[in-house]
């Protein structure tokens, strides 16, 4: 009977004993790396090496071979304490010079996040293989060391060792996420040069570079040009498009990946679910959902956590927080995607009341939760409630804040009009405010149309992101609103100057499993006419019962009457007279806009909500509208 055989008949105590009492093996016997490797597979490391202790005093042998076996399960299991020992066992037998062990050892050091110990034995190679070079540029990853990663790519060619396919993919992924885009074509090119790029994971390795660079056009190229492309490469490109605000191209592609005999898993849908949620697709959303129902995903956290984000951005919160119930262990991702949805509809007060039950179920938040908290006390402007939270994130927690939890405090301040507070706030950050911060104030300006602290924030705008059209948009806007025409006039030169044009309003609704999107002044839809009919009659009820278009928010120099025909065809509006006309009377109408809702589609859509006696949800950049009986839910704080 093999030492294997006897190790795993019995169990590792029994055996520990039977080998103190002299179990019967032959006389300085040796372990063999196949002995090794079955014990590794079957038990514990730590029993694995309490055992070879044992065994140790009796005069059997391990071999090179054995070791770089053990190595690897401590690598493997980030096992330093174990991975130490065994160090000093080679070192004390005087085979801690052999190169594969050495190699090994890097390894281990490396995977297990010690880097002094792991260069320390790199630097004492005579020689260098790529495997040694690989662990310690795969370690450097893994523990978010990226740009030394880099480094030591470079510095691994220019002494003579040529990268192999196992390099790639973890340079490719520091790449990815310094977002380093010329650095990540470069490696690119030298793939193509030496042959590597039929290898399918580093294909997908670089379409997720480039989508986290957000160049689609060359993460379309990699897929495109790839011999074979797997369940990985294709949910790259699905996430990719997600991410990138390409929400239509991840449901096509997400589709032509079903056609082409792929079956989708978890991380698939958990990455397809937010294309849904983002065009509001309900019913193409409860197709992915019902997916994972027969296919058991959703009990997976990242799925469970996608659907309830998915169902609150759809507007269905009370399916959202149904999921969110029935998930049996509930990750931190799963409490913030509720919060957040809670935040999103206005609800403030449940999203609070979901924060608190997490710490009382011992579940610590991270700063995305803290993220989410801040957002629901400013969309509910809850100012004692929102500091509370953005002190405990340092008192508490001891997390350093982030630029958004900033920015949530001076959207809150803002909101609840206290623009000077709110100055007075970012001009004490001990950390450089940057365009997420000024925006919160210019936005908070633009509500109680303070031109003067608008105008410090667009500057500052204006040179952090000169770029954005939105920040133009909206100090005009709050110029037009006080009056001020020279300044709306010198921010129009300034976007014509710098050759920029305002985002236009697209409004889409989702009917019969068909996203319909709509824009400004639009007649291109097939029920353009009827469309245009709806709007007429639901303008005369709304005037007779009292509405009177807002021209301050049609900013074109045109007369008033053209004015208020301009506002009559917004984008939001024929979204909703289409989903008058498309839909049965008392259905629930959902629309999303990619922009602000204005101010006075918002004061309309109350009125039309009261005339066809239904409930009208608006999802705008910011939040959502629920227009019921001629109210909506924000109060009319947005």
């Amino acid at each position: 009977m093999s030492l294997v055989d006897k190790c795993t008949k019995y169990t590792f105590k029994q055996f520990v004993r039977k080998s103190k009492a002299k179990f019967p093996i032959s006389k300085n016997p040796s372990i063999t790396v196949t002995d090794v490797g079955t014990l590794c597979k079957k038990s514990k490391l730590k029993d694995v090496l309490s055992l070879l202790n044992d065994i140790n005093r009796q005069d059997i042998a391990l071999d090179v071979d054995s070791y770089g076996v053990l190595f690897q399960s401590c690598a493997n299991g980030k096992s330093l304490a174990e991975g130490k020992q065994l160090h000093a066992r080679i070192f004390t037998n005087g085979i801690e010079q052999n190169a594969f062990l050495g190699s090994k050892l890097v390894n281990m050091y490396a995977s297990c996040g010690n880097f002094v110990d792991a260069r320390h034995m790199f630097d004492k190679m005579p020689e260098r293989n790529i495997f040694a070079w690989n662990s310690l540029i795969r370690g450097h990853v893994i523990y978010g060391i990226f740009e030394e990663s880099l480094t030591l790519y470079y510095q691994m060619q220019s002494e003579g060792t040529p990268p192999d396919k196992f390099t790639f993919p973890f340079v490719i992924k520091a790449c990815s996420h310094l977002t380093a885009l010329q650095r990540g074509r470069e490696i690119h090119e030298y793939i193509t040069q030496n042959g590597f790029d039929s290898d399918v994971y580093i294909g997908s390795s670089l379409i997720d570079m480039y989508t986290k660079c957000g160049n689609m056009e060359l993460a379309w190229e990699v897929f495109e040009k790839m011999p074979q492309r797997d369940l990985v490469s294709w949910t790259a490109m699905i996430a990719g498009y997600t991410q990138n605000g390409h929400a239509d191209e991840a449901l096509k592609t997400f589709h032509q990946m079903q056609l082409a005999g792929l079956k989708p898993d978890s991380v698939t849908i958990a990455s397809v679910l937010p294309a849904s949620a983002h065009l509001s697709a309900l019913r193409q959303g409860k197709e992915i959902h019902n997916f994972a129902l027969r296919n058991g995903f959703e009990s997976d956290n990242f799925v469970g956590s996608a659907l309830i984000d998915m169902y609150a951005k759809c507007g269905r919160i009370k399916i959202a927080r149904h999921l969110f119930d029935n998930i049996s262990e509930k990750s931190v991702v799963a409490w913030n995607a509720m919060i957040a949805g809670y935040g999103a509809h206005g609800l403030g007060g449940d999203a609070l009341a979901l924060f608190k039950k997490m710490k009382l179920e011992s579940v610590r938040p991270d700063q995305f939760t803290f993220t989410a908290v801040l957002s629901a006390c400013r969309h509910a402007v809850l100012v004692d409630e929102g500091w509370q939270c953005f002190n405990s994130i340092s008192q508490e927690y001891c997390i350093a804040p982030q630029m958004e939890h900033y920015a949530g405090i001076v959207d809150l301040l803002g909101r609840a009009g206290r623009l000077g507070e709110a100055h007075n706030f970012i001009k004490e950050m001990p950390i450089k405010p940057n365009a997420t911060v000024w925006g919160a104030l210019l936005g908070a300006c633009r509500i109680h149309c303070n031109a003067e602290l608008g105008t410090i924030a667009g500057e500052h705008l204006f040179e952090l992101e000169p770029e954005n059209t939105g920040n133009y948009v909206l100090l005009s806007n709050i110029y037009a609103e006080v009056g001020r025409w020279n300044g709306v006039a010198k921010v129009r030169t300034m976007m014509k100057d710098r050759g920029l044009k305002k985002t236009p309003g697209c409004s889409w609704i989702e009917v019969k499993n068909i996203v319909h999107a709509f824009v400004g002044g639009d007649r291109s839809h097939q029920e353009s006419e009827k469309i245009y009919s709806m709007l007429e009659f639901l303008h005369q009820q709304m005037r007779e019962a009292g509405y009177l278009p807002d021209t301050r928010f049609e900013l074109h120099d045109v007369e008033v009457a053209e004015k208020e025909n301009k506002l009559s065809a917004h984008s939001e509006k024929l979204a909703i007279a289409f989903g008058l006309i498309s839909t049965y009377p008392g259905t629930t109408i959902l629309i999303t806009k990619n922009l602000r809702v204005c101010g006075d589609c918002h004061h309309a859509i109350k009125f039309i909500s009261k005339i066809v006696g239904r409930e009208i949800i608006v999802r705008d950049v910011h939040r959502f509208h629920h227009f019921k009986d001629g109210i909506c839910s924000c109060g009319d704080n947005w």
